[in-house]
């Protein structure tokens, strides 16, 4: 080994001598993923309203409009994503979650004191774009703040907030009437906003300003402050000048071999994701399945039950999905959620085909359905949201996360078009059947196409989907290369 290589090596034992802190990444993930609660709110809203907006507002709120109020904000989610990687690039990521709070409270009092359901629908259509692009700013947010070690785990807490934020809708909807229930809703960005002041902008992103000071704070605030930030600030200054020094014109970025594999996996894993649980929790609805089983008990107990099974199954991914790895809980998710829509679909058949049998065996279907919502909340329901900010290289991680976004609402809005039509043609049991197929296709798809991502720096994943082996920013380092533009 070379001297310089020991004493990178040295520098090295002394920043771990005192381990990073691990507290305040956690505290800033769970402010940050704030903006998961707010997109959860937006969807489960609808739930316990829809029916009773006419008695609220006073004016006529029929089926047509309520189809129409429930899907627009898909269509908003797949456009709020676009400008992201312009917006979090231009001000940073904290100050976009910060600006993306002021039309998200806007159009909650809208909704509130809407004259019209055209009003409603643009309400509805700017929480859309708002949320959607909290999507794509508060997983790239905490990716940059986290180390390898728990990257995983922070990842997932987009998607506990969200599950959250959707319980507690269904929640306040039982308890409140619309206006105090909206109400509470518009005050959740007010919380986030005042929240992310406390914490700092992300080391990354200050570096890419060269605000290597600035960077320097952040990083201490996030690491503790015992710990010897610079061998980690050094290897991060590496890591964007070896980008810099790779760049290519913005097209040619994304033909490379890790930028395409990188794509096909990110918008694989949310074409599965939003097909599976759409189909499932949104459109067959779970109070259907409550139904034929012959349970008696209320569709708003039912849907509150369903939200908090999520809750806690996603709560137990963001302790496992560290130690299991991602892999391993994309694989048992797909599958067992393949067998319960085929079994979902049986006994459609049967209730059907063969009633008073069906009714003798009523827990069947309720079964397979809290089965499904368990196995999808350790799996598919966290992960996709924090591959987003693993799997793309540098270079495109802003236009792809941008795009795996567009992608994401885009398969909802497509599964909310088209779900009645394939019950029309195919009946219940065949419509769980096709999505039993498609289950099953996610877990070839993840047996064969998705890395395992577990504990790697990004550099490791890149070389996974097909990067180049050359000189890391470590290799870079130990030959005593500094980045030039710092």
């Amino acid at each position: 080994m070379s001297t310089k290589a020991t004493t990178v090596s040295a520098q090295t034992l002394v920043s771990t001598a005192v381990p990073a802190a691990k507290l305040p990444q956690y505290v800033a993930a769970l402010i940050a993923t704030i903006g998961g609660f707010c997109l959860g709110t937006v969807l489960g809203w609808t739930s316990p309203v829809l029916t009773s907006l006419s008695d609220y507002y006073g004016f006529e709120v029929n089926v047509d409009s309520q189809a129409w109020i429930g899907s627009i904000m898909a269509i908003g989610a797949m456009v709020g994503g676009l400008p992201m990687s312009w917006m979090l690039d231009t001000f940073g990521r904290k100050s976009t979650i910060i600006i993306l709070t002021v039309p998200t409270v806007a159009a909650w009092m809208m909704i509130i004191f809407a004259p019209s359901v055209t009003v409603i629908c643009i309400a509805r259509f700017i929480l859309g774009f708002t949320t959607g692009a909290y999507a794509v700013a508060v997983p790239l947010y905490t990716s940059e703040i986290s180390e390898n070690e728990i990257r995983g785990t922070l990842g997932t807490y987009f998607q506990l907030q969200l599950t959250i934020g959707i319980t507690s809708a269904y929640i306040l909807g039982s308890l409140l009437p619309i206006f105090w229930m909206t109400m509470v809703c518009g005050c959740i960005p007010v919380v986030l906003a005042l929240a992310m002041l406390i914490i700092p902008e992300t080391p990354t992103y200050y570096l890419k300003k060269f605000r290597v000071d600035e960077a320097r704070k952040a990083l201490q605030w996030f690491r503790g402050s015992h710990y010897d930030v610079e061998p980690e600030l050094m290897l991060l200054k590496a890591n964007l000048d070896q980008m810099e020094a790779e760049r290519v014109p913005f097209t040619q970025a994304f033909v490379t071999t890790p930028a395409k594999r990188g794509l096909v996996v990110g918008l694989g894993v949310m074409f599965f994701q939003q097909v599976q649980v759409e189909s499932m929790l949104s459109y067959s609805t779970p109070e259907s399945i409550f139904k034929a089983a012959g349970s008696s008990m209320s569709p708003s107990l039912q849907t509150i039950i369903v939200g908090l099974i999520m809750v806690v199954m996603t709560w137990v991914a963001t302790l496992a999905i560290d130690r299991a790895g991602r892999r391993p809980l994309l694989l048992i998710s797909a599958s067992i959620m393949a067998i319960c829509t085929a079994i979902l679909g049986v006994y459609f058949l049967l209730l059907e085909k063969t009633p008073d049998f069906a009714k003798t065996i009523g827990s069947v279907p309720i079964v397979s359905l809290s089965i499904f919502i368990i196995v999808f909340s350790l799996g598919f329901g966290p992960i996709p949201w924090m591959f987003m900010s693993e799997i793309f290289p540098p270079q495109i991680k802003g236009p792809a996360c941008s795009i795996a976004c567009f992608f994401n609402w885009f398969s909802v809005f497509m599964v909310t078009k088209f779900f009645g039509d394939l019950q029309s043609k195919f009946g219940s049991y065949g419509t769980f059947w096709i999505f039993s197929g498609i289950s099953i296709a996610g877990t070839f798809f993840v047996l064969n196409l998705v890395p395992e991502t577990k504990g790697k720096s990004m550099e490791e994943i890149q070389k996974e989907l097909g990067a180049t082996p050359q000189m890391t920013p470590e290799d870079r380092m130990e030959n005593g290369q500094k980045p030039a533009k710092f």
